[in-house]
């Protein structure tokens, strides 16, 4: 029985090799010459940490780091911008969560958009994965397209294609 899984996993390498590009790019622009800034990535807890000098300067590593990240094949829907907030002196710092694996809410959101459709395939929940089987390639691949043009609020990527 032909079945596909849909994941929502993020690169580390190419989001760090984005977040340097940003470091390069921001520490030359004229309007951040004598400023304060910097970008932490923490793997381990799946976080981005960016501190700057002012509100303005915090939105532009924010702009910076979309448009690196999009460029190096990284969806600007795996972040998830925290609040900003102050941190000691003039300082401003935001989190920003990489959104890594489906979460429950987001797989339920998906097993019930597959099944709405009325399609011949079944969509089941696994861990942080979704599966999603068939009788034919060719309601997957419909399944697939569906999925594709519904606005979920992570990036999905379809690995395990089997016939």
């Amino acid at each position: 029985m032909p079945s596909f899984d849909i994941v929502s996993k993020i690169n580390m390498q190419e989001i760090d090799n984005a977040i340097n590009s940003v470091r390069r790019e921001i520490g030359n622009r004229y309007d951040f010459k004598g400023a304060t800034f910097s970008l932490e990535v923490k793997e381990k807890d799946n976080l981005i940490l960016l501190t700057a000098d002012s509100e303005y300067r915090l939105e532009s590593i924010r702009d910076s780091m979309k448009v690196f990240a999009t460029k190096r094949g990284v969806d600007a829907r795996a972040f998830d911008f925290q609040k900003e907030e102050k941190a000691g002196g003039n300082m401003m710092r935001q989190e920003v969560k990489l959104r890594n694996g489906i979460e429950q809410e987001i797989a339920k959101k998906i097993v019930k958009h597959v099944k709405d459709t009325k399609m011949k395939v079944q969509a089941s929940i696994k861990g942080d994965e979704v599966r999603v089987d068939g009788k034919k390639r060719d309601d997957l691949q419909e399944a697939m397209a569906l999925l594709r043009s519904a606005n979920f609020e992570i990036p999905l990527q379809f690995i395990n294609f089997r016939d």
